[in-house]
């Protein structure tokens, strides 16, 4: 009898396109060995739209609609770094009331993103009940988007110098329930994940990031300050009035996929406090820089007629972009979302280049899944959180 001889070579497979509900689509070419990964190469751009030329053939006010199609999970903070880019280019000053305002719907915003990054997320390494759990209280997050926005999720609602419309009546009482309420969904949550033994079977010491490693490869987000990093532009750069409310960054020092997760947990409560002590102290006044509806207003334009008199939404003015460049970024709920803008003294940008936090936390994946098993592969993506849109743009 003949012993069949075992063969040695690689098994090549392609993992994707898929998942184009979610996380958009992103095809992985993975080399195993047995179930051992030997290689793993990422390939991207099925998602590409030309966003960054797009933005140089339009207004910013024209553009706004588009921006939301980036991250499309966490669509306020594609908007607050489009109106905060010519903002600080021609040094238009924000009310203080629309400040509060913007920071209000910018953590909602991180809140929606960080649950429809736990379900999915969950669902990947075999938990299934997260995944409808975490839809209650998104459900309840769009219907507070709606009622300030009138969309659920792609809000078109910051404006240059403040936001297209102040909050309903009603709405912050509203709110303040919806915090309520989702501190214990948060608790609910850590008691039926964070101690469960399978789920830390399979995340504990699995895709270990160090914090010179994280620094080296540009990580930012929960992926930075799951290895040690205490890094958070909301403390670093003081923009919008974040330096006004008490909260802490949320940091692990372990570096794995459990790290980002109870990073990404925390965050869900600091979010929480945030919104509350804003809600509190909301200031009155103006909900947008009424100087900045004065530039450039056109002469004699056919929308100050009579019959155009009793529109509620005129169109934005649009303002130049005076002939210099400046680089700015918001810490998003996956990481460093910038904007680099060149401006020529047109009302269209010169240059519009975009630092996605997706597209650069993703580089490291071929590194961390080597030598890990194949199904360790879910686990280390997901815990990336990463967004095609926004990595494609």
């Amino acid at each position: 009898m003949t012993i069949p001889a075992t063969r040695k070579d690689l098994m090549i497979v392609n993992m994707g396109p898929h998942h184009p509900s979610m996380h958009g689509v992103l095809r992985l070419i993975v080399t195993l060995d047995g179930e051992d990964v030997i290689d793993c190469e990422p390939i991207l751009g099925y998602l590409h739209r030309g966003m960054e030329k797009i933005a140089e053939n339009r207004t910013i006010i024209q553009y706004l609609p588009y921006v939301t199609r980036w991250d499309y999970l966490a669509t306020m903070f594609t908007e607050a770094i489009t109106v905060n880019a010519p903002e600080q280019l021609e040094n238009v000053q924000v009310p203080q009331r629309a400040s509060y305002i913007r920071v209000i719907m910018l953590e909602l915003s991180r809140i929606a993103s960080h649950l429809l990054w736990l379900g999915p997320f969950m669902a990947d390494i075999g938990a299934q009940t997260p995944f409808f759990y975490i839809f209650r209280e998104r459900e309840l997050l769009y219907d507070l988007f709606e009622a300030a926005t009138g969309m659920r999720m792609m809000h078109n609602y910051f404006r240059i110098g403040g936001v297209a419309a102040d909050l309903p009546h009603g709405w912050i009482d509203k709110c303040l329930d919806f915090c309520d309420y989702s501190l214990t969904g948060v608790v609910e949550y850590q008691k039926l994940i964070t101690r469960n033994p399978i789920f830390l079977e399979r995340v504990e010491r699995v895709g270990i990031i160090g914090g010179e490693e994280a620094i080296n490869w540009g990580l930012s987000g929960p992926m930075l300050r799951a290895s040690g990093i205490q890094w958070d532009l909301r403390k670093v750069d003081h923009y919008e009035c974040y330096n006004e409310f008490d909260w802490e960054v949320q940091w692990q020092k372990e570096g794995d996929s459990l790290a980002r997760y109870l990073v990404r947990i925390g965050e869900m409560g600091e979010s929480i406090k945030i919104i509350q002590q804003a809600l509190e102290g909301i200031p009155g006044g103006p909900y947008e820089n009424l100087e900045v509806r004065r530039f450039d207003r056109a002469k004699n334009s056919e929308w100050n007629d009579f019959e155009y008199r009793f529109i509620s939404k005129k169109p934005s003015p649009n303002f130049e972009l005076s002939k210099q460049e400046l680089y700015v970024r918001v810490e998003a709920p996956k990481g460093e979302l910038g904007i680099y803008l060149i401006g020529d003294n047109s009302i269209f940008p010169w240059r519009w280049k975009i630092r996605p936090p997706g597209f650069i936390n993703l580089q490291i994946l071929p590194q961390l899944v080597k030598r890990m098993k194949l199904a360790d592969i879910m686990t280390i993506l997901g815990s990336i959180d990463i967004i095609m849109g926004e990595v494609d743009r």
